[in-house]
């Protein structure tokens, strides 16, 4: 039922958003959300770049401080794709995206790293930060705005906005400021379970929401992305919803390396690492479209901090940005 709810008001957030957002691109429109938020620093060049989901500030709940429970006391099903976070030295963690899915963003602190981790249905962006910036811990949450599809965040010591793709302050107090990327990726939860039993998995937040279900139905099969998305499709004819593997300004495309198996240029090796169910497919997670997963290390095979997005989302945040295509 939530899941219909959800797909309902999408739906009415499209069209709302298409119709209003060349009016309200304005920060006066948004001083009533964000009433300590510093509009007169920004780096973006154009108010009408942001424009509204159609949920408002904190419509999307953020989650801090979640339950963990141990790998052997979870039950979700084998395909079902969760972000991996491995720091040295501590006990690896899962977070489901059938969770993140509806939440958008976990607050959380994996011994003494405070880390958020995030994730983007409409860029299919899985990125995890450390929570640190000039001394200070920060804390985030939805603002409800898109800017090219890909969700604002805002934390909540300075209301300032942050791009989730790229972990930097767009607007307020920390415009121009950068977040650490931490390595993380996405795999399937028996992947994730296989190579950690004695590992930890977020548990079920206490919210009202059909955890498990997709709200975004048949989004992985659109030519486009929804209408929040009004820039231009990538170039070299990659599909606008192809996912690619982004490390720094740099893309691979996900097919190039289903084909050769092994990707290892620019000092980046990408490998296939077996197959997870797509988040973005059919309404039920767990049955949905497999997709591939790949794991991102250096020469030396230390995991490298990097992002699996869709494509016009690498090419509206990284317009000068490297594809690698191969030969």
């Amino acid at each position: 039922m939530m899941a219909r709810i959800f797909a309902r008001m999408l739906a009415f957030g499209l069209a709302l958003a298409v119709v209003t957002s060349a009016a309200r691109a304005d920060p006066d429109a948004w001083r009533h959300e964000f009433p300590r938020t510093d509009f007169s620093n920004r780096t973006i060049d154009d108010w009408s770049e942001i424009m509204s989901g159609g949920p408002g500030r904190d419509g999307i709940p953020a989650l801090s401080d979640p339950a963990m429970i141990a790998v052997e006391d979870a039950a979700l099903p084998p395909r079902e794709p969760v972000i991996a976070l491995e720091l040295s030295g501590e006990t690896p963690r899962a977070y489901p995206l059938r969770y993140l899915m509806w939440h958008e963003i976990v607050n959380d602190a994996v011994g003494e790293v405070p880390v958020a981790v995030t994730f983007c249905p409409l860029c299919n962006s899985a990125l995890t930060f450390d929570r640190r910036l000039d001394g200070e811990v920060l804390s985030f949450g939805v603002t409800g705005k898109l800017r090219a599809s890909d969700m604002v965040m805002y934390d909540h010591q300075t209301e300032s906005w942050w791009q989730q793709a790229m972990g930097e302050g767009i607007v307020g107090t920390h415009a121009g400021a950068q977040l650490e990327l931490l390595p993380s990726w996405m795999e399937s939860w028996d992947a994730f379970a296989a190579r950690n039993p004695g590992g930890l998995v977020m548990a079920e937040p206490d919210y009202p929401r059909s955890y498990g279900q997709n709200p975004y139905a048949g989004y992985d099969s659109r030519d486009r992305p929804y209408p929040f998305f009004t820039g231009e499709a990538p170039p070299h004819d990659v599909p606008a919803l192809a996912r690619v593997v982004r490390v720094g300004e740099r893309a691979w495309p996900m097919d190039r390396l289903a084909r050769e198996g092994e990707i290892e240029e620019a000092g980046v090796r990408l490998t296939m690492a077996g197959e997870q169910a797509s988040a973005l497919d059919g309404r039920n997670i767990a049955g949905a479209t497999g997709v591939a997963a790949v794991r991102v290390r250096d020469a030396a095979g230390r995991g490298l901090a990097h992002d699996v997005m869709f494509a016009f989302a690498f090419h509206a945040f990284y317009p000068d940005g490297d594809w690698m295509l191969g030969e």
